[in-house]
């Protein structure tokens, strides 16, 4: 597809200001088609990316990343602010049933499909450890557009914050599996399995253990404030502060500040929990416009003729895992049952993680494995061809999942009775 490139470079401040205006509009007008504003945020991103108009390049889109990040820090934070003890165990322990579950359930439909169509178990062993990974910005946006509340809503947060760490553990162990395979059939053994497996484990530690450092660092000085907006600047430097670290040490930035939250929610009085409460809402909708458009320019529609039969595959088994695993997770947890019929509609949202680990799948797999082919005189290996096939294709279903997760999820909690019938 043929891009509508402008011949000029807009600085950086107007083009975030007219991101902020023209995106507001563009989401403002997604009502008329009875669909999620960040629906038309992402729309927007797609116009001003490399797709169309090409003034969110690749450089930009770079230099701009560090948005996402904030965006994401809080959607965490705000999901852990939603996990109090007494309101899950309310739950009951069905919600951990679903969590395991539909990530598992995911996990297993996808590499089994995948295997089955290829034949090749390091490359479906990838799939099947990204399917788990979702994207709670997406859903939790949802949430927050359409003031949902009740059971439903609480299990959705619970079920995509913690999952995101189920996820980070299965593809660990995954990837380290499909890279010994692919060590072995070059003939390199050297590298220990055991250190591969305990990578992830330490990443999830390492996370939770960062978070509940910060969490008492916070509540310590914010239970000696009394004014909100003093308490949401404390807030923002945390959560800046806590988004350096994950990146400095390598860590999940949506589990680190998910604990904070979770910590801050059930170790602190109301009345600050409260306090934090009703600001968050009043600078979410910013981050979620930017997030939104800036996910809306990493979506490249050439990627699309490039999804294949391997990525419908991908995308029914993901669907199918996720919603099915959910579905019998919440039978053998004995959930209610409007928690049954609805939660996997709201948690197929894939986007940032799921590439990002394609990334790392890139990296880490270039160059191992046997040499498959010589081109201009640099060797392709099967890591290689690993790499490409699984960065092309999640890149794809995620304008997919990015598009169709966020309506689901309206949907799963209109039909739950949890959002105004009006909405």
């Amino acid at each position: 597809m043929e891009n509508l490139e402008l011949g000029f470079e807009m600085p950086m401040l107007m083009l975030l200001g007219l991101t902020v205006i023209l995106g507001f509009y563009f989401g403002r007008n997604m009502k008329y088609a009875r669909l999620p504003s960040i629906i038309g945020f992402m729309l927007f991103g797609v116009i001003l990316g490399p797709s169309l108009l090409n003034l969110m390049h690749e450089s930009v889109q770079t230099e701009l990343s560090f948005i996402t990040e904030i965006a994401l820090g809080f959607v965490a934070l705000s999901i852990g602010l939603e996990l109090k003890f007494s309101a899950l165990k309310r739950l009951g322990i069905g919600i951990v049933y679903i969590i395991l579950v539909e990530s598992f359930g995911a996990f297993i439909l996808v590499l089994g499909g995948v295997y089955l169509l290829t034949g090749n178990l390091p490359l479906a062993l990838i799939f099947g450890a990204i399917a788990p990974a979702s994207a709670p910005a997406g859903t939790v946006a949802v949430i927050h557009e359409f003031k949902a509340k009740g059971s439903l809503t609480k299990a959705l947060y619970a079920v995509v914050g913690f999952d995101d760490g189920l996820g980070i553990i299965i593809f660990g162990f995954a990837a380290a599996v499909a890279r010994m395979l692919l060590l072995g059939e070059a003939g390199d053994g050297s590298e220990s399995i055991v250190a591969s497996l305990l990578l992830p484990l330490k990443e999830v530690f390492l996370s939770m253990l960062f978070g509940g450092v910060i969490a008492v660092l916070f509540s310590f000085l914010a239970r000696r404030l009394e004014n909100p907006g003093e308490i949401m600047i404390l807030t923002f430097g945390f959560i800046l502060a806590s988004i350096g670290i994950c990146g400095l040490l390598h860590l999940s930035l949506i589990l680190t500040n998910m604990i904070i939250g979770m910590i801050i929610v059930n170790t602190q009085p109301h009345a600050l929990v409260q306090r934090m409460h009703d600001r968050l809402p009043v600078f979410m909708p910013l981050l979620f416009i930017l997030f939104f458009t800036l996910a809306g320019a990493n979506l490249h529609l050439s990627a699309l003729p490039s999804l294949g039969l391997l990525g419908l595959v991908y995308v029914l088994l993901r669907s199918g895992g996720l919603i099915l695993g959910s579905r019998l997770g919440a039978m053998m947890g004995h959930v209610e049952e409007k928690i049954k019929k609805w939660i996997g509609l709201g948690i197929l949202s894939q986007a940032g993680v799921a590439i990002g680990l394609a990334l790392i799948v890139k990296h880490e797999f270039k160059g191992i494995g046997r040499v498959v082919e010589t081109v201009n005189g640099q060797a392709v290996t099967t890591g290689d061809e690993i790499g490409a096939m699984v960065i092309t294709t999640v890149t794809a279903t995620c304008i997919f999942f990015e598009i169709i997760g966020p309506i689901l999820t309206k949907i799963a909690l209109k039909k739950a009775g949890e959002i105004s019938p009006d909405s």
